[in-house]
C-alpha cells in the first residue's frame, strides 16, 4: 500500500499531466483558430459583386441566359465554382479571366454568402415539342419531366431528382446547387459540356453529372433543360 508522502506525490503528479494536456489543447486551437475559414459575411460579400453585377446582377439574377443566375445557389456550391474557375483545371469561363485572381477562399465564402440569400426570380419553362433518336416529335414538358423524376431505365440514367431535390431547390450542405428556375439554355450548355467532358467539377472520382449527361441526347437534354427552367 501506499503511504500519505507517495500517495500525494503520484496525486500530484497526475494533476500536473493533465494540466499539461489541458494547455497544450489550449494553445494548439489558438494556433489552429487563425488559420480556420470564418463564416461568409454577406454584406462584405455584397460590397465585393459590384464587379459582377454587369454580367450576373445585382442581386445574381442575371438578365441574359448566356450568364448564369446566381442567387439561392448555395453556399458551398459557389465557392466549389470560384475555386475552380480560379484554379482553371476543372472549370474555364473566358469571361471571368482574371478576376479571381487576387481572391482568396474568405473573400469566396463572403460572396457566396450574399448570393445564397438571394431569391431567385423564375426562368419558365415553354411550350415545345423535340424530335427523338427515332425521329419522332413529343411534348417537350412531359418528356423533360420523365427524365427529372424518373431518369431513363434504358440507359441507366437516375433521375435528378436525387441530388436537386423534387422541386429542383438543390441540397445546400451537400453542394448540390439550385436548378429550378434557371436558363434553360445555361442549363443545356452545362449538360452538353458535362457530356463532352468540357467540365469536370463534379468530382475526379464520383464524376456524376458526366456519368448521367452522357446518356442524354441532345433532345433530351433540350427537354429535361426546358423543364428544369419552370421548376420551384
Amino acid at each position: 500500500m501506499l503511504n500519505n508522502d507517495c500517495f500525494n506525490h503520484v496525486r500530484m503528479g497526475y494533476l500536473m499531466k493533465n494540466q499539461f494536456k489541458t494547455l497544450f489543447l489550449i494553445f494548439g486551437l489558438a494556433l489552429i483558430a487563425p488559420t480556420a475559414l470564418a463564416a461568409g459575411d454577406a454584406t462584405k460579400g455584397k460590397a465585393m459583386t459590384a464587379i459582377c453585377a454587369g454580367c450576373h446582377g445585382a442581386d445574381g439574377n442575371s438578365a441574359v441566359s448566356s450568364f448564369p443566375k446566381l442567387a439561392g445557389l448555395g453556399e458551398k456550391y459557389i465557392i466549389e465554382q470560384l475555386k475552380a474557375i480560379k484554379d482553371g483545371t476543372d472549370r474555364k469561363v473566358v469571361e471571368m479571366t482574371g478576376m479571381l485572381t487576387n481572391m482568396n477562399e474568405q473573400d469566396f465564402a463572403d460572396i457566396a454568402a450574399f448570393y445564397s440569400n438571394q431569391p431567385m426570380q423564375l426562368s419558365g419553362s415553354q411550350a415545345m415539342k423535340v424530335k427523338t433518336n427515332s425521329g419522332m416529335e413529343v411534348d417537350a414538358l412531359k418528356l423533360g419531366e420523365n427524365l427529372y423524376r424518373a431518369g431513363n431505365s434504358e440507359t441507366k440514367t437516375p433521375a435528378c431528382t436525387g441530388c436537386h431535390s423534387p422541386k429542383g431547390l438543390g441540397n445546400a450542405p451537400a453542394g448540390y446547387p439550385r436548378i429550378g428556375g434557371q436558363f434553360a439554355a445555361y442549363i443545356e450548355k452545362q449538360l452538353k459540356d458535362y457530356r463532352a467532358g468540357e467540365r469536370t467539377t463534379d468530382g475526379s472520382d464520383q464524376q456524376i453529372m458526366r456519368k448521367v449527361a452522357q446518356h442524354l441526347s441532345d433532345s433530351e437534354i433540350k427537354a429535361l433543360a426546358n423543364y428544369v427552367a419552370g421548376l420551384n
